[in-house]
């Protein structure tokens, strides 16, 4: 699982609504391109007390490799090049790492 803190710039709102949906539209066709191993849901923060981020996207994978593609394709994209939001921080866990370790690798049940 991933957390993705992002962060929209004035720049981006100085954008009309038709013109962000736009570039929403061409990002969230980057993410479904990937879907098969990668299932993202964006979250809007900036009214809520997000300090350093005004966006996040949830991320479960279950390849990292696909996760990274769609990362890399966004950043390509015109929202990331023209400077209208930027990656502020990631945050990545497992769920439950300790069982999957206490299972495969100690052999615990």
């Amino acid at each position: 699982m991933m957390i993705v803190l992002l962060e929209f710039y004035p720049s981006w709102l100085a954008l009309s609504r038709e013109e962000r949906n736009n570039h929403a539209a061409s990002s969230q066709k980057i993410v479904q391109k990937y879907n098969q191993h990668v299932q993202a849901r964006f979250f809007d923060a900036e009214a809520l007390p997000g300090k350093e981020f005004t966006d996040f996207v949830v991320c479960e994978v279950d390849d990292l490799k696909q996760y990274h593609y769609i990362w890399e394709e966004i950043r390509d994209s015109l929202v990331y090049t023209q400077g209208y939001m930027k990656i502020k921080d990631v945050i990545m866990g497992m769920e439950n790492a300790f069982k999957s370790y206490e299972s495969e690798v100690l052999k615990m049940n």
